[in-house]
């Protein structure tokens, strides 16, 4: 296994973290005895952080049970409070505590935000007394390292990255996702800034692991033929084209049986910073361009259209957009109603635009981004997602008032 230095405590971090939301079941409930084997073995050659949240069901319960008997102490436990259910400062206490008696444990090693949008949404959680929360319980030895999870955009992660001392944060990132969310910009913010960076969906929930279009998959065989790296597997190039990169401290995987532990945990060992060659570099930009091909709106984020004056997050809603091709309709959608309808101060649907054309007056890339909302509005918006959210603000922080 290699390891990485957080350069925030020198720490020495496994380059693959084992993601806990995926843990084998059986029913509906979480095959313990299973999920022990595959966590205690990937423990033993050498995989030291574990990731795990409230909202993934049986998660936290399940890792506290694995790591009883003297494992917890050989490993390095993340988890995360769910925001969307905090309705006032005292719900900070009220979920912290119930997840340290899940976990069985009295301190948790990596402790995040979950989920933040933009800088609006912490702001309204700073109201609440969040940093002031999570400075005592790191006074208290509870949390040893304060960070967020991320799921916005480049300019609003660099905000929130500036407004709090964080010591590491998580984002998603791949090399379809270079540019989405945080992104590139926003991985070489918070190196720049010594904040060490976890990655999730390093494998775009499996979209990057299995299934790639035939001709992505040939670019991918003629460069394992003419290099000898003895097919290597989808999943691999994914993950060594992320270790490629200085700034990321480690990559997140949720593996569901040994055999994928097992090879991730062998890539995990062998590969690192500068070692892809200029070859494996123009395979993944080549495979990059052919799943690309499946993008509707060929947006760049660089936010000339923004701010637009019905409120309406017109980059991210095309990026849950292109999102439908590669991860499928339902992610794409409960993505969009939730920071479009239930986290936000006030809602922001794409059907509040007013057409006023002031976004294709500025875009660069000359989209016909008002077309192109009301495409998005089809797919994105069904007829229920409005009423959902509406309930749904009632019971999260998006239906809070300052």
């Amino acid at each position: 296994m290699i390891y990485r230095k957080n350069q925030r405590n020198g720490e020495e971090l496994s380059q693959l973290g084992f993601g806990c939301m995926r843990f084998p079941r059986k029913g509906t409930a979480i095959d313990i005895l299973k999920s022990a084997d595959i966590v205690h073995a990937s423990i033993e050659r050498g995989v030291n952080y574990f990731d795990t949240a409230y909202i993934y069901t049986g998660s936290e319960d399940a890792l506290g049970k694995i790591l009883a008997g003297g494992w917890r102490e050989k490993v390095n436990i993340a988890t995360k409070m769910p925001l969307f259910l905090v309705r006032s400062g005292r719900d900070f206490d009220k979920f912290f505590t119930e997840q340290l008696k899940r976990l069985q444990t009295d301190y948790v090693d990596y402790y995040m935000l979950h989920c933040l949008f933009d800088f609006d949404y912490y702001d309204k959680l700073r109201s609440l007394g969040v940093d002031e929360w999570l400075q005592k319980e790191k006074e208290r030895g509870r949390i040893r390292n304060i960070g967020f999870s991320f799921h916005g955009r480049s300019d609003e992660f660099m905000k929130i990255i500036d407004a709090y001392d964080w010591e590491f944060c998580m984002i998603q990132y791949n090399y379809l996702d270079e540019n989405y969310q945080a992104g590139k910009a926003g991985l070489k913010y918070a190196h720049s800034k010594d904040i060490p960076v976890m990655i999730m969906e390093p494998l775009r929930g499996g979209t990057l692991a299995v299934n790639l279009p035939d001709a992505a998959m040939r670019e991918l065989k003629a460069v394992d033929t003419a290099l000898d790296l003895k097919n290597r597997t989808p999943a691999g190039w994914a993950l060594r084209w992320l270790w490629n990169h200085p700034e990321v401290t480690l990559a997140l995987v949720g593996m569901n049986s040994a055999e994928q532990a097992f090879e991730n945990i062998a890539a995990a060992s062998e590969a690192g910073v500068g070692m892809m060659s200029s070859d494996e570099l123009e395979a993944v930009k080549k495979v990059t361009q052919v799943m690309h091909a499946n993008i509707k709106v060929h947006c760049t984020s660089c936010n000339y259209c923004l701010p637009c004056p019905a409120g309406i997050d017109i980059p991210s809603v095309f990026s849950r957009y292109n999102e439908m091709g590669l991860s499928g309709k339902m992610s794409a959608r409960v993505h969009h109603i939730a920071s479009s309808g239930i986290m936000p101060s006030s809602p922001r649907f794409i059907s509040q635009c007013a057409k006023c054309g002031k976004c294709e007056k500025v875009c660069p890339q000359h989209i016909k981004i008002i077309d192109e909302l009301t495409n998005a509005a089809k797919t994105l918006e069904p007829f229920w997602a409005k009423p959902l959210a509406k309930i749904a603000r009632k019971f999260t922080i998006g239906g809070v008032r300052k």
